[in-house]
């Protein structure tokens, strides 16, 4: 069996501000049309008007995906300020609306809006999708298998949606919430084979449940477009530096499988009830809880499970990948917090919702240079 290729890919979706009232702003269509010559198919428009999507190239390594997001923020960057607006990433805005949100006018998202009704409308939520590039089909499905385990523990990482409407919600992703009104999302079940799911999706496309496997809304799938399995649970990064860590953790997670899988080895399949459970204290308490070790059968806090992660389970893999540098960056977001907390630290501070607005679009752009508007 061949080695998967472990390339990157990383899209992520933004927050278009309007920098005076901090509320979202509808504008993607002009941004589409303005980037058209420029960024062609890695800008995207999502179900609200007041979203854009960006997506990397294949990248080889981390530091090549953290290239092309400084690039793409800082074009983003640009074209919105044409219209004196500004780019924030968090997992949800901390005030607006979804009652106020326009539906982007394209067939897809009208057929959305259409089959999910007021739950479409609602799913004002913005995310960090990874990529890595596994080729074998039925590696996949056991990579898939295996690295739902972690989801959660990366999940964590990641938090960045503690507001919703205006309230603090007491969770760390309630993005994560939101999205479960969905259906087939979540922790996907176990597959025994590639032929087993595609008999899944098969059935499900029969019966017309879906159009294709696109409409499996998992927190990690097969991409049905390209050989990638697709982590989908996290919430979108608010500074480039944590999604490329993100991303180096899932690259180097597939990387460590397919070692132990090469060598006759794997790690063990937990029951999906207890890994649901981890990913629920993951969406409360962000990296300020516990979860379960399940080989231990004990609660441990999250940040030494992390600890444990990065230094014990993919120790060796990410020296074999020279990524240690972005991987190691989750011990400073375990030192100052995920955004998350340092949203409800800023809100605090200021009792305004606004400064955490301001907050947001400041670490979004940290890294980033924007290229002067024409």
């Amino acid at each position: 069996m061949k080695a998967p290729s472990l390339t990157i890919g990383i899209e992520e979706e933004y927050q278009i501000i309007d920098p005076k009232t901090r509320e979202l702003k509808s504008y993607i269509t002009q941004i589409l049309e303005d980037s058209k010559l420029i960024l062609r198919e890695q800008v995207k428009a999502e179900l609200h008007q007041s979203m854009v999507e960006v997506g990397t190239e294949v990248c080889h390594s981390p530091a090549e995906a953290r290239a092309e997001l400084v690039r793409l923020r800082g074009e983003i960057m640009r074209l919105s300020a044409r219209n004196g607006l500004k780019i924030a990433a968090a997992g949800t805005h901390p005030f607006s609306s979804w009652v106020d949100q326009e539906i982007t006018p394209f067939e897809r998202y009208l057929g959305v809006k259409q089959d999910m009704q007021d739950l479409a409308q609602q799913l004002l939520i913005f995310g960090t999708h990874v990529h890595v590039g596994i080729e074998d089909r039925d590696f996949l499905v056991d990579a898939m298998n295996v690295a739902r385990y972690f989801a959660p523990h990366i999940l964590s990482l990641s938090a960045s949606s503690p507001f919703w409407m205006g309230r603090n919600t007491g969770l760390a992703s309630y993005r994560s919430i939101i999205f479960r009104h969905f259906p087939r999302t979540g922790i996907p079940p176990l597959f025994g084979s590639w032929a087993e799911l595609q008999n899944l999706v098969d059935t499900l496309v029969k019966t017309n449940c879906i159009p294709d496997g696109t409409k499996l809304w998992w927190d990690l799938r097969p991409n049905w477009k390209f050989p990638t399995l697709e982590f989908r649970l996290c919430d979108v990064c608010t500074k480039v530096e944590e999604a490329v860590c993100i991303a180096a953790l899932f690259q180097a997670l597939i990387a460590k499988l397919w070692k132990l899988r090469r060598d006759n080895m794997t790690f063990r399949i937990y029951p999906l009830s207890l890994i649901e459970e981890n990913k629920w204290r993951a969406v409360r308490y962000g990296l300020d809880g516990k979860m379960l070790d399940l080989g231990k059968q004990s609660e441990v806090p999250t940040r030494e499970l992390i600890h444990e992660l990065i230094e014990w389970f993919l120790a060796d893999v990410v020296d074999e990948l020279g990524t240690r540098k972005e991987v190691e960056y989750a011990f400073k977001i375990l030192d100052e917090g995920n955004s998350a907390a340092r949203q409800i630290a800023t809100f605090n501070r200021t009792n305004s919702l606004h400064e955490v607005v301001d907050h947001l679009i400041r670490e979004t752009e940290e890294g980033v240079i924007p290229l002067k508007t024409t």
